[in-house]
């Protein structure tokens, strides 16, 4: 465990070395050294008596919220109308146009739209997540459940097998490398997007700080901002790693015995 984080990580202490003596070399406000950003970032969000400060628990916190509730609307919703139109073609033949405008729809253009519809608030964040993010999930899971082995599904309906347990025991498990394919892509556009609707039609989260940084020309808290936002990144791609390589054992070990 130890050795694959140091086997994975050892080149960020070698960019932050290089960072802080490029920053110092330039002198600039606008780019400044890691450790300057690093001492910002204590200073506003780790101060606190347990630890985090108000700030922090009062910005981070709803963020997170919205960014993992929003990600599992989009999947149940996504990988549901997914697998019911991959397998169902007069279905899929009257809503895929709709799709295909719907996914040309460039998520940020929505936000207008959903701060009419709900006012601001967190409804206009979820609107706008979930938007974005359910098109790689939807679009995933149609081709998993499409292009999968009928003869398997038609010998289960001829033994009479239940639907519901051929749909939990072959068709989702095989439409499932496909559908994780499409939740990863959309994990780092969720936080995005949580990003993008938090700039604009939020009073807190980490986009508010963001944007109440760059207001107040604080580049230290701009960069740290950005800095934790790469770090959420990682964190959640690591976990859902972790989630897909526990659940997808069976289909790497299938692979490898082919």
């Amino acid at each position: 465990m130890i050795r694959t984080l140091v086997k994975r990580l050892w080149l960020v202490p070698v960019v932050f070395v290089g960072w802080e003596l490029l920053a110092k070399s330039l002198a600039t406000p606008y780019f400044p050294a890691p450790t300057v950003i690093l001492s910002r970032m204590y200073e506003m969000w780790f101060s606190g008596p347990y630890i985090l400060t108000e700030e922090a628990v009062g910005n981070f916190l709803p963020s997170l919220v919205r960014v993992i509730g929003s990600w599992a609307v989009a999947v149940v919703v996504g990988v549901a109308l997914g697998v019911a139109i991959g397998r169902t073609a007069w279905l899929a033949d009257y809503v895929e146009p709709l799709i295909e405008f719907g996914r040309a729809v460039p998520p940020p253009v929505m936000l207008p739209v959903f701060l009419v519809l709900f006012q601001m608030g967190t409804q206009v964040q979820v609107a706008t997540i979930v938007f974005g993010i359910i098109w790689p999930i939807l679009l995933n899971s149609i081709d998993g459940a499409r292009n999968l082995d009928d003869l398997k599904v038609d010998t289960a309906a001829v033994f009479g097998v239940p639907a519901h347990l051929r749909f939990f025991r072959i068709i989702l498990p095989a439409a499932a490398p496909k559908i994780f394919a499409g939740l990863r892509l959309s994990v780092s556009l969720a936080l995005i997007l949580m990003v993008i609707s938090e700039l604009k039609a939020s009073t807190e989260g980490i986009g508010y700080l963001l944007n109440l940084a760059s207001g107040n020309a604080d580049m230290p808290a701009i960069w740290a901002g950005v800095l934790l936002l790469g770090v959420l990144g990682f964190a959640f791609n690591s976990l859902f790693l972790m989630v897909e390589r526990r659940v997808l054992a069976w289909h790497r070990d299938a692979h490898r015995i082919a």
